[in-house]
């Protein structure tokens, strides 16, 4: 199983906090940083206020070396699809070819009311979300004379540069709850699908809908990676795993049921049951970027039984 580390910055981070925790991972053996794509803090302020998701990644792109970068998720409403393509193409260009590109349609009314991006009906995100998806992955497979004409997104003769430095494009991220629409976008489009905070009970009927969609157009389920994201809160004894709870404002409790939390062992049990559903990659949200001690201790005890 890959371990990443999957970070908030909109919660209060500067990128110099980003880099350090990037550069912790790549150290520490983790498999890759991602971050969310959020221009709003929720339930704080945030200080000293966002970071762009693209900027950043294109930073790290710069100042690391083994680990992968990316997003969990790309809000579709921020950007327009061929813009995005060039920019993701751009940092996979400047890191080169490390970058996998997790991309939804968007949930967080208030950080739209609060940057002026418009916030269509949930449908209506979805039916962008899909054409967003047709565009990005059209330019990066056909290359050059590109054209797409949909409802929402009209391209003509495309130059589709730049490429990508990953053939045929890099690894696209597709996750969450919904019941038909987002396994069948998965299903159509992405390499990996992700449950996005869901316990392994929850996320193996998920998973079984996103088989179902990959058969019912003639895809192998088998060519895609299935991914989960949860909150991570490990120590080496109880107190410990209850400050590190205390220091991000949730219950240890709460967070033993539906994150990875507990103890090393504890973190262990957890990861094999997501591994029971068929899920071989964890993205570990660390809400407290300030304690790396956190991730060494994950490094030390838990990376290594979850790669044997």
């Amino acid at each position: 199983m890959d371990l990443r580390i999957f970070t908030e910055p909109q919660q209060g981070a500067t990128y110099d906090d980003l880099l350090a925790v990037a550069r912790a991972t790549e150290e520490l053996g983790f498999d890759a940083f991602f971050r969310s794509d959020h221009y709003l803090g929720m339930g704080t302020p945030g200080l000293p206020g966002p970071t762009d998701a693209w900027v950043t990644l294109a930073g790290l792109a710069r100042e690391t070396s083994r680990i992968r970068l990316g997003t969990l998720m790309t809000a579709a409403t921020f950007r327009l699809p061929g813009p995005l393509a060039i920019t993701v193409a751009g940092v996979d260009q400047m890191s080169g070819g490390r970058v996998e590109l997790g991309i939804g349609a968007s949930w967080f009314e208030a950080e739209h009311d609060a940057y002026g991006i418009p916030f269509p009906p949930t449908g209506e995100r979805f039916d962008r979300l899909e054409e967003q998806l047709a565009v990005i992955t059209g330019l990066w497979r056909q290359g050059e004379g590109f054209s797409y004409a949909g409802r929402y997104y009209q391209l003509t003769d495309s130059p589709a540069l730049p490429r990508p430095t990953q053939q045929p494009h890099p690894p696209i991220i597709v996750g969450g709850k919904g019941p038909r629409r987002t396994p069948a976008l998965a299903a159509t489009y992405a390499d990996e699908f992700n449950l996005t905070f869901q316990t392994p009970e929850d996320g193996r009927v998920q998973v079984e809908r996103v088989r179902d969609a990959c058969k019912a157009i003639g895809r192998d389920p088998g060519e895609l990676v299935y991914s989960a994201a949860a909150t991570v809160c490990v120590g080496a004894d109880d107190s410990e795993v209850e400050r590190r709870a205390k220091a991000i404002g949730r219950d240890a409790a709460e967070l033993r049921a539906n994150g990875v939390a507990g103890t090393p062992k504890e973190a262990v049990e957890r990861l094999q049951e997501y591994a029971a559903i068929g899920v071989t990659r964890v993205y570990l949200q660390v809400m407290d970027l300030a304690d790396l001690d956190h991730l060494g201790l994950i490094a030390a005890e838990v990376l290594p039984a979850v790669r044997a």
